[in-house]
């Protein structure tokens, strides 16, 4: 049955990321660098230093800061240790080119999307926002593109309880704890026809308490949790990563002319060389989409609640976060992966290649490099959750008009989705996720492609205004 449901989830994620959702992600993307003229890269440094300079007079709920920490701890979770992992082992150490290919041009389109967040959010008389595609495709597009926009939310909630939100992140926390207390299943109860340690039963009550207890305190309980949590496991993840490189220094030539090498060429376990060539884009961009989701959508949402008067500096501020979720964090991972030979292992899935590369990479023993990952890979999950539970709330808000009892029993169903994560198959979670965020993305990418125009106007007024070149 379940080998069934896998394929069947299997060849609908293949059709619906086939070439016309990639080409379409891509084109999107190079044509905003184009007519932005290569904003992401002329203006990365000005971005960076607005990121720690918030607005004190703007309307909104949440910092600048707050907004671009809300969104990255929704990026930043399994999508940068176990979705890079599974990109490499699909389509071998090119997919990671892919994924840096993606995060360029999704630098763009993550600016974008985020500037339209707040240029046409709308803010009532309590201080409360509500903004993001389903706003700026009805109000920015035009009230007849309303169904759109509704589709969007629809998917978003679709996203948030059966993909990116909940049983991927959860999935991956239960593997890892499991992984390290329990790897012998040698301590197990019968659970939904199946076996499971109690280390994955265990960890799933404690972390669905925890989620509970902050996502029932909204946007602004999640916004100062996430501003702690998340500089902390970035720094802690992409240093241990550091260590790895350091250490393994003379073997990262080698690791990178694979990675760009198998891009153009394939690699020989994915098949033929055309075949796998496809694969390694196909698998990078989803990946990488997944990880920073750029042009997703999700992202707008939390930018909307920034406090700020600048649609154009929050998309800068915004814009930040897909540089260092995939060019920092995930080439961490993937460099890692590609030094260990992880990926060549077949026995290994999901969190455990990740896992492996750090034993073998790290000058520790075992258990302080399976502990050290465990604990990032947590901390990574558990904001994701967060992060996903508001965008989900905010398309909720969006759809049933901010009714309250439709919201809190919105909460109620994602906290129980993060109860039942860990029971849920890896292939099987990843495919739903992968579906649900290509679904999640058309709506917003032909919605950015018809408001290419005002993104470029609001740009020039803005570098107009500030006397900066753009």
């Amino acid at each position: 049955m379940l080998n069934t449901l896998n394929d069947v989830l299997n060849n609908v994620d293949n059709f619906i990321w086939g070439m016309p959702l990639i080409i379409l992600i891509l084109f999107t993307g190079i044509l905003l660098t184009v007519r932005l003229r290569g904003l992401q890269i002329r203006h990365l440094g000005k971005a960076l230093h607005y990121v720690f300079h918030n607005e004190d007079d703007g309307e909104g709920e949440v910092t600048s800061f707050g907004a671009l920490c809300t969104a990255l701890s929704a990026t930043i979770g399994t999508g940068n240790i176990v979705g890079c992992a599974t990109a490499i082992v699909a389509g071998g150490p090119g997919a990671l080119f892919w994924m840096w290919l993606a995060a360029l041009v999704g630098t763009a389109t993550k600016y974008a999307e985020c500037l339209l967040a707040v240029k046409f959010r709308q803010v009532d008389e309590d201080g409360h926002v509500v903004g993001g595609p389903f706003n700026y495709i009805e109000h920015g597009m035009g009230p007849k593109w309303k169904w759109l926009a509704k589709i969007f939310a629809f998917f978003g909630i679709g996203v948030g309880l059966l993909g990116i939100g909940t049983f991927t992140q959860v999935n991956s926390i239960a593997s890892a704890v499991k992984n390290f207390f329990d790897p012998d299943m040698a301590h197990t109860v019968s659970l939904f026809g199946g076996n499971y340690s109690w280390a994955t039963v265990v960890a799933g009550v404690i972390l669905t308490l925890c989620v509970g207890l902050v996502v029932l305190g909204g946007i602004q309980r999640i916004a100062k949790v996430s501003e702690v949590i998340v500089p902390f496991m970035a720094v802690l993840y992409v240093g241990l990563a550091v260590i790895i490189i350091i250490t393994n220094i003379t073997a990262v030539p080698a690791a990178l002319a694979s990675i760009v090498k198998s891009a153009f060429t394939g690699s020989a376990l994915a098949g033929g060389a055309v075949g796998s060539v496809f694969v390694a884009m196909q698998k990078g961009v989803a990946r990488g989409i997944f990880s920073n989701e750029s042009g997703l959508g999700s992202a707008p949402i939390a930018a909307a609640a920034a406090r700020t008067k600048e649609p154009v500096r929050q998309g800068l501020v915004s814009m930040t976060g897909t540089f260092i979720d995939t060019i920092v964090i995930c080439t961490m991972t993937g460099l890692s992966i590609v030094i260990a030979g992880s990926w060549l292992n077949p026995e290994l899935e999901g969190v455990a290649i990740t896992m492996d590369a750090f034993q073998k990479g790290l000058p520790f023993p075992s258990f302080v490099a399976t502990f050290s990952l465990m604990l990032c890979l947590v901390f990574f999950a558990f904001t994701t959750i967060l992060g996903w539970n508001y965008y989900g709330e905010r398309c909720v808000e969006y759809l049933f008009n901010r009714n309250k009892g439709v919201v809190m029993g919105y909460r109620i169903l994602y906290i129980l989705a993060v109860f039942i994560g860990p029971y849920m198959t890896v292939k099987a979670v990843w495919n739903i996720a992968d579906i649900f965020n290509a679904l999640m993305a058309f709506p917003n990418l032909i919605a950015l492609l018809a408001l290419n125009g005002v993104i470029v106007k609001e740009t020039r007024d803005f570098h107009a205004k500030h006397n900066g070149s753009y």
